[in-house]
């Protein structure tokens, strides 16, 4: 459709349908108000516009895409040691409305960002550009050329809802956006959302320069809930499960607890490095190679090892025990949701469900460590607000854990809907206003919208 079309299609029953599917009806008005906006700057003359250099009047042919964020269920820090994982897409998304062009020029205008463009008759690797996203876009594009479908120009202008620095995968949002583009413009849409992962995963990998997983990438391309079993790095299994909390009385909750997370780079890389010296002392390359009853069996030597080997060895010790019983809760946690399903053991499904969502967070603090840095006591804005999240249930049905990475950042609440006013007050009043985003889960992965 040529963009005014569009924007008069974005007013009719049908279009209303499909963004209630992905937004909510509540937020149905936004969500029409944001992709007309989005379509305006598109073809707009004004200098508020593109410039017309920039998005060729031939191009008239404009789409619009949609890849939602996501929120880790289960597995923390467990699929850079080939673990398992439990994830789902949310409703807060990264979207545009782009056009193909008769050039080989990706031109990216997204709110509240720089430009960026793109000449895609160099796919080369680019040192300056790394930690930018003109090197997700040239990296994906190399990816697709090389699977032996070029790809061509687009322009587009996006907006990005899903919340940075909440480990709700904001990056990983744009690069399957990125992909679905390409995809969808120039190759038939025929990848699946593993595939269009894994595209996501080497460009950031290897032109983006950040040594990622692929948990992410899989859970924005998805859609709804999905149990991800690394054990097959090239070929992870994927398995999809409906998850809708409101439908057993809950809401699902994230919680911004603020901090900085600038000196925080060695927190991270140390947690999947301990793991995998711990691995290194039984001949494995990771933890999901290594037997558990070989590893307690062993841990009296493994301790004077690790110490021998300046790794700190006991947290590592504790850190890889995590592992192990992690993996079998993400198994629970799925079987968990299978009864949730079940009508006639929804009550049981979600009890046994908020019960292996506390322990998982117990496990984080106690064995993983990664809720508060350890050079920086006082800054424990994560354990504060598990510390009143669980004085606010008070042994109710409920439950709280890290969220993502940890140390500084969100948390993750399920609290009873009767009670969630009182909950956002109670947060509010010590994070401040904003601090808390009420998720829902979407049951749409990365998909061009309205597309016939």
């Amino acid at each position: 459709m040529n963009g005014f079309t569009l924007i008069e299609y974005l007013k009719t029953p049908d279009a209303a349908k499909q963004l209630t599917e992905l937004y909510g009806s509540g937020n149905l008005e936004a969500a029409r108000l944001r992709y007309t906006g989005l379509i305006e700057g598109l073809i707009d003359d004004s200098p508020a516009g593109f410039p017309r250099q920039d998005f060729p009047e031939t191009a008239g042919d404009i789409r619009l895409f949609s890849v939602p964020g996501r929120t880790e269920l289960g597995g923390n820090h467990t699929d850079h040691n080939q673990g398992k994982v439990l994830a789902a897409s949310i409703h807060l998304d990264a979207a545009a409305v782009a056009a193909p062009r008769q050039d080989r020029i990706v031109f990216f205008r997204s709110t509240g960002h720089r430009d960026v463009k793109v000449d895609l008759s160099d796919l080369s690797m680019r040192e300056d550009e790394k930690g930018d996203t003109e090197a997700l876009i040239r990296g994906i594009a190399a990816e697709f050329s090389a699977q032996g479908t070029p790809v061509g120009g687009f322009t587009a202008n996006g907006s990005n809802l899903v919340l940075s620095g909440s480990g709700l995968s904001s990056s990983a949002a744009v690069e399957i956006l990125f992909a679905k583009i390409f995809d969808n413009l120039y190759c038939g849409g025929k990848r699946s959302a593993l595939e269009l992962a894994k595209i996501g995963q080497k460009a950031e990998n290897n032109y983006f320069g950040k040594p990622s997983g692929l948990m992410d990438q899989t859970a924005c391309a998805s859609g709804g809930a999905v149990a991800i079993d690394f054990g097959d790095v090239l070929n992870p299994k994927v398995k999809r499960i409906d998850f809708e909390p409101e439908t057993a009385g809950f809401a699902l909750c994230v919680v911004a607890t603020g901090g900085n997370h600038a000196d925080l780079v060695p927190e991270y890389a140390a947690i999947p490095n301990e793991m995998k010296a711990v691995a290194e002392f039984f001949g494995k390359t990771v933890l999901r190679e290594v037997d558990e009853e070989l590893f307690f069996s062993r841990l009296s030597d493994l301790r004077k090892t690790l110490g021998t080997n300046m790794v700190p060895e006991d947290r590592a010790a504790l850190r890889a025990i995590h592992f192990f019983n992690e993996n079998r809760r993400v198994d629970a946690m799925l079987a968990s949701l299978e009864k949730m399903n079940t009508p006639t053991a929804k009550e049981e499904g979600a009890k046994a469900f908020l019960s292996l969502v506390n322990e998982s967070g117990n496990s984080s603090w106690q064995f993983l460590q990664n809720i508060y840095p350890p050079g920086n006591p006082g800054e424990q804005g994560i354990s504060l607000a598990l510390a009143l999240t669980k004085n606010f249930l008070r042994g109710e049905n409920g439950a709280c854990r890290v969220h993502g990475g940890g140390f500084a950042g969100t948390i993750q609440a399920y609290i009873p809907l009767t009670r969630l006013d009182d909950y956002r007050k109670l947060i509010e009043n010590n994070f401040g206003k904003g601090s808390l985003t009420v998720l829902k889960v979407r049951q749409t992965g990365a998909a061009e919208l309205f597309a016939k």
